[in-house]
């Protein structure tokens, strides 16, 4: 094989781990639940990894009765650390999600928790994906994406009290939430109340930069309280600071003497707790290449690629900016991914001219000491960085837990947010048929109203002539000479008479309507005006706009429209736009609350018909009272 990269390409020995002493199989899975105290919370950890997420649900208070994913190595992993069933299944084929549920009948499933594979919707995913479909000819759809709806479908299956689903971020982020939305409404419709929130894992003891999108579900009560969050973060020195040095050079070994220091952190000594005493396991790393070494040596956490020697590099540093990273023992680590397995640049020592080890990566996604990774370096690397951290899985779990004396109500709950959606619902719809109809989408789609407001976006008219001039397109399909010249004929200013022109391409042009696609095309709409004409062709999108953040800011009591918009902020509107055919009318209805009612300063409370939603209306209206008293 040569040695391309510097150094001898060797794997490392094969870890094989022998399963649990209480693991059992799919045909002694009945006795092995007969064999439990009877009062154990039940859990199925469904694409499972090596199983982080089941370790974070073990320390929760459930015990995992089954665990399903289809990564050989990472199961010989499960099935070594938990007892249970450990289970190779494809969970893309019905007629295994089926045998899946056959054999899960003699256990009551509290919770049905896991993490589909996200690759698709990750931005590094996409554009792998959109590179193989370009020049490899391959299926542009790729069937994980659709592993959320297997995941979904075990869930209906089996009605667990419970529901626990953890993403990337990118999950929700890249698609608007669509199919988180959809999720959402399904379980809903199935008497599940239903949370979503981005989770920053350092908040719960995790020693890495790393924000996960959790999506909780549960049908015996409608509250979701989430563990306090840390004051201060833990510091990568906190978490691996203890660990042996190695020598230059050396890539360290399966065991190695190991003495706990003195003044261990909080964090080692939880790491440590079951570990065998005077001994680390998998301390082990790569092999460094003498050009790397030069690179480390000149390196600090501040040094930049772009800085290293230009006679070292053998990246672009134009296009890898950041392709080495050395850590800081005082911050938390760069987020920990399963890239960990092809190379460690990412992740050089804070002080030691090497990349991390197995054990330190373990210790930072916060694996304890005494949990061991089957098979050769990169595949404990792979099942690591593919890991939820346990620590995040344990504070995302104690939110399900069951409430003594709560039992779920026959059939199900009425969830809060599908109340608060109705009402907006129902107003959006009284509105369409008033003054305000053309600020949302009609109830058969009418894409001429969509393209004349989406290039009189911006434009400052009254909101008296707006209404003369949609009423000319209320009822038609086609956009006709005489009738742009009747709006441009109202237009109060040149700059909307230069706005109005613009959809001169449109005219007498029925072919253009027929495909939506092309209009925005014609109209050469920029992004905020493309995003408009297809809200109001009533198409499913979040719309994001101050007011409308405001508005979902407001009702979820947050202040996320100030800090976090394009994250958090969206999470909000996710609970108010819901999903299904109404979605779009809700989201133009936010629109229009944010416009015209939910002002910055001074809102128009009384006016909301989300008023009776909304926690921050008390103090919106003491601030109001306090201004009376002032000016009086």
């Amino acid at each position: 094989m040569g040695d391309f990269y510097g150094v001898p390409l060797e794997r490392s020995d094969y870890l094989a781990l022998g399963p649990h002493e209480q693991s059992c199989t799919p045909e002694t899975f009945a006795a092995w639940v007969e064999s439990l105290k009877g009062d154990e919370l039940l859990a199925v950890d469904l694409f499972s990894g090596a199983g982080g997420l089941s370790l974070g649900l073990k320390r929760a208070g459930w015990t995992v009765a089954a665990a399903v994913d289809f990564n050989e190595r990472a199961l010989e992993t499960h099935a070594a650390n938990f007892p249970g069933l450990s289970l190779h299944m494809d969970l893309g084929d019905p007629d295994e999600r089926a045998r899946l549920v056959e054999i899960l009948k003699p256990a009551k499933i509290d919770l049905v928790a896991g993490g589909p594979p996200c690759q698709p919707f990750s931005r590094a995913g996409r554009s792998k994906i959109r590179s193989l479909v370009e020049k490899h000819g391959r299926d542009p759809q790729d069937l994980r994406k659709e592993l959320w709806n297997a995941y979904l479908d075990i869930v209906m299956q089996l009605k667990p009290r419970a529901v626990l689903m953890e993403n990337v971020p990118d999950m929700g982020l890249s698609d608007d939430f669509r199919v988180i939305r959809i999720i959402e409404e399904r379980l809903e419709d199935c008497g599940y109340a239903t949370q979503v929130r981005l989770a920053d894992a350092w908040n719960y003891g995790v020693p890495q930069h790393r924000k996960r999108l959790i999506l909780h579900a549960r049908n015996d009560l409608d509250r979701f309280e989430w563990p306090e969050a840390q004051k201060s973060w833990t510091t990568v020195r906190d978490a691996i600071g203890d660990l042996p040095s190695l020598p230059p050079f050396n890539k360290g070994a399966r065991v190695l003497p190991y003495s706990k220091p003195r003044k261990a952190s909080e964090f080692v000594s939880q790491m440590r707790k079951d570990a065998p005493r005077g001994k680390i396991w998998d301390h082990m790393t790569r092999g460094v290449r003498e050009d790397d070494m030069q690179i480390y040596e000149g390196m600090t956490s501040k040094t930049l690629y772009t800085q290293v020697p230009e006679e070292l590099r053998r990246y672009k540093a134009d296009n890898f900016t950041d392709k080495y990273k050395r850590l800081d023992w005082e911050e938390l680590s760069r987020t920990i991914t399963a890239h960990i397995a092809k190379d460690g640049y990412w992740y050089i020592h804070p002080e030691q001219h090497r990349t991390l080890t197995v054990r330190e990566a373990a210790r930072i996604q916060t694996f304890p000491d005494d949990f061991r990774f089957a098979g050769v370096r990169s595949d404990a690397f792979r099942q690591i960085g593919n890991a939820v951290p346990p620590m995040l899985g344990q504070a995302a779990a104690e939110v399900l837990l069951p409430v003594d004396g709560v039992e779920a109500p026959a059939g199900g709950l009425t969830p809060y947010w599908r109340e608060v959606r109705a009402t907006l619902t129902d107003w959006a719809q009284r509105q369409r048929n008033g003054g305000d109809w053309y600020h949302l989408p009609a109830a058969k789609a009418r894409p001429v109203h969509a393209a004349v407001a989406a290039v009189l976006s911006g434009a400052k008219v009254k909101s008296g002539v707006l209404a003369e001039v949609f009423g000319i397109v209320r009822t038609s399909s086609t956009l006709t000479s005489t009738m742009l010249a009747k709006m441009i004929a109202l237009a109060p200013s040149s700059a909307a008479v230069k706005r109005l022109e613009r959809l001169t391409p449109l005219v007498d042009n029925v072919a253009a309507w027929r495909k939506l696609d092309d209009v925005p095309e014609l109209l050469q709409l920029k992004p905020a005006e493309l995003a408009l004409f297809r809200l109001l062709s009533g198409q499913d999108l979040l719309l994001i706009g101050q007011g409308s953040l405001r508005v979902a800011a407001r009702v979820n009591d947050s202040t996320a429209h100030q800090t976090n918009r394009l994250s958090d902020g969206r999470v909000n509107m996710v609970k108010l736009v819901g999903a299904g055919d109404d979605a779009p009318l809700r989201m133009a209805a936010l629109r229009l609350i944010g416009a015209n009612m939910c002002h910055d300063s001074e809102p128009v409370c009384g006016s909301c018909p989300l008023r009776t939603y909304c926690p921050q209306r008390e103090t919106t209206l003491l601030d109001d009272d306090m201004k009376a008293v002032v000016t009086e």
